[in-house]
């Protein structure tokens, strides 16, 4: 502690310095992590707004091929350095990280220039078009020792990991199925069908809260718009343990849907994202069979209860997760949805197409 007494000008400078070694020591100065931004599209600006609201985080570039695109985004952030050229990322030595907003055939190219160039890379979904690709980067980014994220924003949505933490508390009992419908009206993409488009997502949310690996996939889809790339598909994931998941995603819906079922033994979640409140309902409700004599055949017990409508974090998933990346960069650990994670979702998209061309047939993951 200083003195309260009055202190001449060496002993002010020395009581100050003091105070300035201790509090480093104590409250030590947190690097400011600096990221680079390639493609302005439709992504590419909401990874910049988050990146810039994360503490001690800066955006120095953003990159894209059309200019128009980047004069947008240039009289919103007029202290950022806008590009057409990734080489102005990769080279700059002030940048730590480089996150990738751009067509899926490009990711792997792009994040694979970044971890060459010693960056670490936040990387859209789906990580790759291939599995072989996303071996590569997570070798890659191993021998660089740098971190490679995948952008499943899911993963940090509230409601979502309220459902992880209730499924993990045992409260389901055991886990009978997974049922999702993920359908609107577009985006249709160019470049990739809509499993790999919208079927990730849901994919992903199927990995973080249910661990066992998937064992078969079976798949169908249909082209009508534009017959490039399918629009509209279900999709069915089995496991060794009886646990099925079946997905339904479509680009040729008239309203928008996003709900998931997911049921267990003692009771059943139905996650509606639509509901602008209240979007997870917990129901006691499920079937038993029971014998009254061990002659009687099993007779089905149906039992219903109360509807729990737990409470969940509201804040954007998008912000949470590129504050995760962030703070996984300071601390050299690996994120949540790290390359790995990238990598079991593109080998079940991968198995779904190859199931489409067997007219539906079970693929082996």
């Amino acid at each position: 502690m200083c003195q309260t007494l009055p202190l001449d000008e060496t002993e002010q400078f020395l009581c100050s310095t003091w105070q300035f070694v201790v509090g480093y020591l104590y409250f030590p100065m947190v690097k400011k992590i600096t990221v680079g931004v390639i493609g302005a599209g439709y992504w590419g600006p909401n990874l910049v707004r988050n990146f810039l609201l994360v503490d001690d985080c800066s955006v120095k570039h953003v990159c894209d091929l059309d200019m128009e695109k980047l004069r947008k985004l240039e009289r919103l952030y007029p202290h950022i350095n806008f590009t057409t050229r990734a080489s102005d990322i990769f080279s700059d030595k002030e940048v730590d990280a480089v996150a990738i907003a751009t067509p899926v055939a490009t990711h792997f190219g792009l994040a694979k220039k970044a971890l060459e160039n010693g960056k670490h890379v936040f990387v859209e979904k789906p990580i790759t078009k291939t599995s072989g690709e996303a071996k590569e980067l997570i070798a890659l980014a191993k021998k660089k020792r740098r971190i490679l994220h995948v952008d499943h924003t899911f993963i940090y949505y509230g409601p979502v990991i309220k459902i992880k933490e209730i499924i993990d508390s045992g409260a389901l009992g055991d886990l009978y199925y997974f049922d999702s419908q993920r359908i609107n009206l577009g985006l249709i993409q160019k470049d990739v069908n809509v499993f790999w488009d919208l079927a990730a997502h849901d994919l992903s949310i199927l990995q973080y809260i249910y661990k066992f690996k998937a064992d078969t996939v079976s798949a169908s889809a249909t082209r009508h718009a534009g017959k490039n790339k399918e629009e509209l598909a279900h999709l069915s994931v089995e496991y060794s343990n009886g646990f099925v998941a079946h997905l339904h995603v479509s680009w040729l819906s008239p309203v928008k849907m996003r709900q998931i079922l997911i049921a267990g033994s003692k009771k059943m979640i139905y996650f509606d994202d639509i509901e602008p409140s209240e979007k997870i309902k917990v129901y006691s409700k499920n079937i038993d069979f029971v014998k009254k004599t061990p002659e009687d055949p099993a007779n089905p017990v149906y039992r219903s209860g109360d509807v729990l409508m737990p409470i969940y974090d509201d804040e954007e998933a998008l912000l949470k997760e590129c504050a995760h990346f962030v703070a996984s960069v300071r601390d050299g650990k690996n994120t949540i949805t790290d390359g790995t994670s990238g990598l079991k979702v593109v080998e079940i998209l991968e198995a779904a197409d190859r199931s489409v061309l067997k007219r539906g047939a079970k693929v082996k993951i």
